[in-house]
This record gives C-alpha cells, sequence and structure tokens, in this order.
C-alpha cells in the first residue's frame, strides 16, 4: 500500500496554485476540470512521481470549520521536508510570506510555520 494523494484544503484553487507553484516550488501535476472546482494537484521537482498534493477546495462547512479551527489554534495542517529550514526561512521571507513560527530546534528537528495564505498553517521540518 502506498500514499498516492494527500490533500490540503484550500479556500481558492487559483490562489494556492500560484502560492504552491511561485512561492513553495512545486510544479503542477494535474489539473482536470469537475464542475465548478478542479482535480489540482501539484508535486515535488524533485520526486515528480512521487505524492501528490491535492489542492482540494473546502467547499464543505465542516471542512472550512476544521481549518478554520486549526488555523485560530495555531496548529499546522501538514508539514514538508526541506533540507535547510533556515535557508528556506529567509527565502520566503524575502517572498512575503508570513512566518508564525521563525526557526526553532525541537530535539532532534528544526521547524518553522508559516501561512499559505489559503486558510492553513504550514510547518517546514528539517531533520
Amino acid at each position: 500500500m502506498n500514499i498516492d494523494v494527500c490533500s490540503v484544503m484550500v479556500d481558492d484553487q487559483a490562489k494556492a496554485l500560484k502560492f504552491y507553484l511561485e512561492i513553495l516550488g512545486f510544479v503542477k501535476k494535474t489539473d482536470i476540470p469537475m464542475g465548478e472546482y478542479r482535480w489540482l494537484t501539484v508535486v515535488s521537482p524533485q520526486r515528480p512521481d512521487g505524492v501528490q498534493l491535492l489542492l482540494e477546495p473546502n467547499a464543505h462547512k465542516a471542512a472550512k470549520t476544521f481549518q478554520k479551527a486549526l488555523f485560530d489554534d495555531g496548529i499546522p495542517l501538514t508539514a514538508f521536508g526541506v533540507e535547510d529550514v533556515e535557508k528556506e526561512y529567509q527565502r520566503m521571507m524575502a517572498l512575503g510570506v508570513v512566518f508564525r513560527t521563525r526557526p526553532t530546534r525541537m530535539g532532534p528537528v528544526s521547524i518553522a510555520v508559516f501561512e499559505d495564505t489559503c486558510g492553513n498553517l504550514i510547518q517546514l521540518v528539517q531533520k
């Protein structure tokens, strides 16, 4: 069994795609119209055949409530691995990304938490 797709709820798919491509550096894998929304996935350029991140509309009332609760409580929805959290922090800060947590050592890892402009907090993790 493999993990092929993982979802991140977003409040606007076009805005999310722009952020995830231009700021985070992912590449678009799939873009299929599905009525009002799209089956829209991105992948890491280092792993184009790896796990796809689905930029999923938070159109359902429960999804919006869950997303807002996590955001308001400062809880990251997911985490992305990076080679150098300080370097990514500096690069993303220069691009105007809002960070909630500066790079911080937490036992065997270093983390930083940022806002993805689409209603989520995302954690960067350096092992």
